[in-house]
């Protein structure tokens, strides 16, 4: 599959090397073994509620939580979101910007698994993490990445933090 992944030098800024999934993602048979592949270390989990930041990682977790027979919940960013939301602001590699929740999105769930298709610092996933704080009794299970840049530390940050991932390939 990584072979099948596109860089694209110094997009959307100047010295990052942009991975993307689109190549990977237009071939349904790879993109059926991308879902088999990331669902597989959450099944015997007992997940609940499948999180995902927008919004690449949306592409990934509806089909995740289908199979996991799990709800679906969005991580969107602001002014997206209808209802009453929570929100919280990070900094990202090139920026910074924020991440809304529905206040009433986890009433029913406990056991959560939070996709997104890129571990990069880790400052998107923590602050879905720290997003998810604000929700009381309320367990993260893990995260799944389609790509981890160990480069850039982020899966250092979540060992820290004590939060299990699963990345299906590294560049």
């Amino acid at each position: 599959m990584k072979e099948h992944i596109r860089t694209i030098p110094d997009f959307p800024i100047k010295g990052i090397q942009y991975r993307d999934i689109t190549t990977l993602l237009k071939n349904p048979e790879l993109f059926s073994q991308l879902i088999d592949k990331m669902t597989k270390p959450w099944v015997v989990k007992k997940i609940d509620a499948v999180l995902s930041i927008e919004s690449r990682g949306f592409i990934m977790a509806g089909a995740i939580a289908y199979k996991l027979n799990a709800a679906f919940i969005p991580l969107r960013k602001p002014n997206k979101l209808p209802g009453n939301t929570y929100k919280i602001s990070y900094d990202l590699e090139y920026g910074s910007t924020e991440m809304e929740i529905h206040k009433d999105s986890l009433d029913e769930h406990t056991n959560l698994l939070i996709i997104d298709d890129l571990l990069a610092t880790g400052g998107t996933v923590i602050a879905a993490i720290d997003l998810i704080k604000k929700f009381k009794s309320k367990k993260i299970v893990g995260a799944g990445f389609v790509i981890n840049l160990p480069d850039l530390e982020g899966e250092k940050r979540l060992k820290e933090l004590g939060v299990y991932y699963h990345c299906l390939m590294e560049f």
